[in-house]
């Protein structure tokens, strides 16, 4: 068996650089690809300042600054030293990753599947490039819970228990693509939702790498989504959720000791095991 040649399309953030060096280690990178948000024009720049979008951005700006004083992200991915990629002799950046330049390097590199994690939604002509397609991780257990800031709204919503990411393949929807592997970390008393999202990201680069392994072994992944879940936006978490949220969640997780827990979905089969 050889390893398959895959072309990872990833942010920036220190979770980002953690998925991106795993799966270096379990197949052969031709490529990473980061975009930087750099290309902006009238329309975009117009919406971005509308009063109601303006005024969200300096909250969530507010909010954040707070949560990462002293860059907790960064320590709890990286403890021994600063944010950094294995392979950085790999990385080509973009304004966005909808770019002609990605799919022009996809149909040069000819990769045998493309690893996604922490992009922009991924559209038309990128959707058909990979000999084996396109997988993504999200932040959220797909179909029940799509979009942004899943692991808040499954919080919110009183699930601890459906805190997880979804590993799937890309279509043309916003994570409605076929499920391969659902990953639940453990749950614990006083934990917060970043360490919850965080450790849900660290055990599913595992299980990401796991599934490109499956893969050049010629395993048959992925099934199609049992129906259209919710999908939340970033608009949709205001501060009246997050105080909401603040006065619940130690009572809620008071007690709790859920293991960590992973389910795939094959083709052939559908199996659910703890590990």
């Amino acid at each position: 068996m050889s390893a398959l040649r895959i072309m990872i399309l990833c942010g920036r953030s220190a979770r980002h650089l953690h998925v991106a060096n795993v799966l270096c280690q379990a197949a052969d990178p031709v490529a990473i690809v980061q975009e930087t948000g750099g290309e902006w024009n009238l329309k975009k720049t117009l919406k971005k300042l509308r009063p109601d979008n303006l005024l969200r951005k300096v909250w969530r700006w507010l909010r954040d600054r707070r949560r990462y004083t002293g860059n907790p992200e960064a320590k709890f991915f990286f403890p021994d030293g600063n944010p950094r990629l294995d392979r950085p002799e790999l990385v080509r950046e973009v304004p966005h990753i909808n770019h002609p330049e990605v799919v022009r390097l996809a149909r040069e590199l000819q990769p045998d599947l493309i690893c996604v994690f922490g992009t922009s939604l991924i559209r038309g002509e990128l959707l058909n490039q990979g000999r084996l397609g396109i997988i993504n991780l999200h932040g959220g257990l797909s179909p029940e819970y799509r979009g942004a800031d899943c692991t808040f709204w499954a919080l919110y919503n009183g699930e601890p228990d459906k805190v997880g990411c979804t590993l799937h393949y890309i279509d043309a929807g916003i994570d409605t693509g076929r499920l391969i592997a659902h990953i639940s970390p453990a749950v614990r008393e006083g934990d917060t939702e970043l360490v919850l999202f965080w450790r849900a990201v660290q055990d599913s680069a595992q299980v990401y790498a796991e599934a490109i392994q499956r893969l050049a072994h010629g395993h048959a992944l992925g099934v199609t989504q049992p129906g259209k879940g919710r999908l939340y936006q970033v608009k949709d978490r205001g501060l009246r959720h997050e105080q909401a949220l603040a006065d619940k969640l130690p009572g809620m997780l008071a007690g709790l000791d859920l293991p960590r827990r992973v389910r795939w979905f094959a083709a052939e089969e559908r199996q659910e095991r703890a590990a």
